[in-house]
């Protein structure tokens, strides 16, 4: 199982960002997909999640109207789309699947998001 994120970077506030995880190496719609977050010196934290035929989407209260999530099983890829970014958003941003037949969880290695004017 592999995960890769890309599409961080360099933003000023209210700018827009879009990342993209890419996965590989199992069967893409078994799994439940999130995007995380974790700031310097904080906890990591759950930004988004979405359910596996996409329908069902839940968002951080910190990025609703904000941030939009979806995915294509086709393209195995799940994607975040971040719009009016805030400074508070600057973190390293992961994504994280979720297989429902046994629960592991596999993250990807993450992709820095740094807002700043």
């Amino acid at each position: 199982v592999q995960l890769v994120e890309s599409g961080g970077g360099l933003v000023q506030p209210g700018g827009s960002l879009r990342l993209s995880c890419a996965g590989s190496g199992f069967t893409f719609n078994r799994f439940i997909l999130s995007w995380y977050r974790q700031a310097p010196g904080k906890e990591r934290e759950l930004v988004a999640s979405i359910s596996r035929d996409g329908g069902i989407t839940n968002y951080a209260d910190s990025v609703k109207g904000r941030f939009t999530i979806s995915r294509d099983n086709a393209k195995n890829t799940v994607t975040l789309q971040m719009n009016s970014l805030k400074l508070e958003d600057t973190a390293v941003y992961y994504c994280k699947g979720r297989d429902i037949y046994n629960s592991a969880d596999y993250w990807g290695q993450g992709t820095q998001v740094t807002v700043s004017s």
